[in-house]
């Protein structure tokens, strides 16, 4: 029954890619200006309700203004990042002093209580800044959590249902490409002979004596080996090709350290049957 698995390769794509649409050519311009709007955004944003707001100055508390800036930096803090929602901190501590709090039109700061404003203003929209960051860090990660744990309960219900190792494997190799963005995955129950990247039990990458840092330069070019054992006995590997820089994070590359696991469990099934 080994033979039958030497080697099973999935290739990235196997069907023409479809003509690319207006809407599809629509978002991808917008990612690629997002990063520049979000900056035009933090710096203008503030400056615009300032300078809006600059009719009522005689009107309204200057205490009023500042929380109205401070809400407006939260808003932008929700939708950007920790660098655009520090822009929007400084953007509006500036506006505020320049707009309201005398001398008018200057920096400097007469009155004590401007300066203390002035000062939480800032301060209160770089902590908002770095917890809006903080948060959508925490959805994100809880979300990649649900997504992995629902690739290998999957993995699990096939092996518990009996199916055919080659299935289970096939199916592992799938939810790897596509778990960690990867253009090929396959099995191969033979061992490379030169030392490439390998993904170690505890979601580290290492290559040959040197500790991948994949967290900031994301995957390697090289073919990557994620190794498939059973009852401590190496019977192949997971292969995985993926673009130079592809991110991914510890608790992934966990996730295919326990995929490939379910593989060496399906193939150590099928050989003991054997």
């Amino acid at each position: 029954m080994a033979s039958d698995l030497t080697p099973i390769r999935l290739p990235a794509a196997t069907s023409p890619t479809p003509p690319e649409s207006t809407w599809a050519r629509v978002v991808l311009a917008w990612s690629r200006l997002r990063p520049i709007a979000l900056v035009v955004l933090a710096v203008g944003a503030p400056i615009a309700l300032a300078a809006g707001l600059l009719p009522l100055r005689g009107d309204i508390p200057s205490a009023t203004v500042a929380l109205g800036l401070a809400v407006l930096v939260s808003i932008v803090a929700a939708l950007g990042t920790r660098f655009t929602a520090a822009i929007a901190a400084v953007s509006a501590a500036l506006s505020f002093d320049g707009f309201f709090t005398e001398p008018y039109g200057s920096l400097s700061i007469s009155r004590p209580g401007d300066i203390e404003t002035t000062v939480l203003l800032l301060v209160g929209g770089l902590v908002v800044g770095q917890l809006s960051a903080r948060n959508r860090e925490h959805r994100r990660r809880l979300s990649q959590s649900r997504d992995t744990l629902a690739r290998i309960q999957t993995i699990a219900e096939m092996l518990a249902s009996g199916m055919d190792a080659p299935e289970v494997v096939n199916a592992i190799a799938l939810e790897l490409q596509d778990m960690l963005h990867l253009r090929e995955c396959w099995f191969d129950a033979s061992f490379p002979t030169a030392i490439g990247p390998v993904i170690e039990r505890n979601g580290d990458v290492s290559w040959g004596r040197i500790w991948w840092g994949f967290d900031t330069l994301g995957l390697p070019g090289k073919e990557i080996t994620v190794r498939v054992e059973h009852q401590h006995r190496h019977i192949g590997r997971f292969v995985l090709v993926a673009e130079p820089g592809t991110r991914v994070s510890h608790q992934q590359l966990l996730a295919a350290v326990t995929l490939a696991d379910q593989a060496g469990t399906a193939l150590g099934a099928e050989r003991v049957s054997a």
